[in-house]
């Protein structure tokens, strides 16, 4: 079965000086305002459309990552994963970085950072942002 999720923005103003709503409207949690300079200088309370992208990554991997471990017959008993979204104004979205680190018992390292790797390659959002370097850190806790 096929979903949708759905969010939606309300900008008003020019690109520089205006200002956004972002709505999350299929969860429901609420409002973010998001600003140009929120997006290409400093946050100061506000998202951006890369901060959304990390949100989505980190979230998507560490399900991708998890599924992975279980299927393998090595389920995690925690994940920490982030994800480092880059934006240049002017060039866009330069890379994203993905970090994880993981308390999964009877794996090793080695094992560990190659599974980390196939859910780099296979969760649905690295293969959405495949015309982005995304580059990885896993490490056992």
């Amino acid at each position: 079965m096929a979903t949708t999720r759905t969010a939606h923005t309300v900008w008003q103003g020019n690109l520089t000086e205006g200002q956004g709503t972002v709505t999350f409207d299929s969860s429901g949690i609420g409002e973010q305002a998001v600003t140009w300079p929120s997006r290409a200088e400093q946050a100061n309370g506000r998202t951006s459309p890369e901060e959304l992208i990390a949100a989505a990554h980190s979230s998507c991997f560490a399900m991708a990552l998890s599924h992975g471990l279980t299927q393998a017959g090595t389920p995690p008993t925690r994940l920490r994963t982030q994800a480092d979204v880059t934006f240049k104004p002017g060039t866009g979205i330069t890379g994203i970085h993905l970090t994880v680190e993981g308390t999964v018992a009877g794996l090793d390292e080695a094992a560990f950072v190659r599974a980390a790797e196939d859910a780099k390659q296979n969760c649905p959002v690295s293969q959405a942002l495949a015309g982005t370097e995304i580059t990885l850190s896993a490490t056992l806790a």
